[in-house]
């Protein structure tokens, strides 16, 4: 589990506090890499699960690497200016690391959990109310064993 303990995630409070605080002033997210197996396997997870569309493909003699981003079509998506998700190729999705993972601002963290499973997808942890901040917070594993974590705002 990532940093869970009194049920408060290290890692969720970390975020919250980031996502609070102003970025320096020309410094933006441009992308966050994955690895897997089967790229082209996980891509289609992504899709399925998150929405996202494929914006470029890279195929090298013994790679692959795709990039994707959120858009209704193909065209939005690679319009869209918000950071990507690059899955490139790796040997094994056998991996230890719990810490590293991608983090998802969602509106409706049950409907998003449920695609996630449907899509092939694990929960690690179900959607929980973080403390008193009213955020909640969902813990999942792609099936390239990825950590994913969805944050859902409170609504007012």
């Amino acid at each position: 589990m990532i940093g869970i303990r009194n049920g408060f995630s290290r890692l969720g409070l970390t975020a919250a506090v980031l996502m609070a605080m102003n970025a320096q002033a020309g410094v933006t997210l441009n992308a966050a890499r994955v690895g897997a197996a089967d790229v082209a396997a996980l891509a289609k997870f992504y899709e399925v699960a998150f929405g996202m569309q494929e914006v470029q493909r890279i195929q090298m003699p013994a790679s692959l690497e795709v990039m994707l981003n959120f858009g209704d079509t193909v065209a939005a998506a690679k319009a869209n200016p918000g950071a990507q998700i690059v899955i490139l190729h790796r040997e094994s999705d056998a991996q230890q690391d719990s810490v590293a993972h991608l983090i998802f601002n969602v509106t409706d963290i049950q409907a998003t959990a449920a695609a996630i499973t449907a899509a092939g997808g694990t929960m690690e942890r179900a959607p929980f109310v973080f403390g008193n901040t009213g955020i909640t917070i969902g813990l999942a594993v792609d099936p390239a064993g990825n950590h994913i974590e969805m944050l859902q705002q409170p609504k007012h």
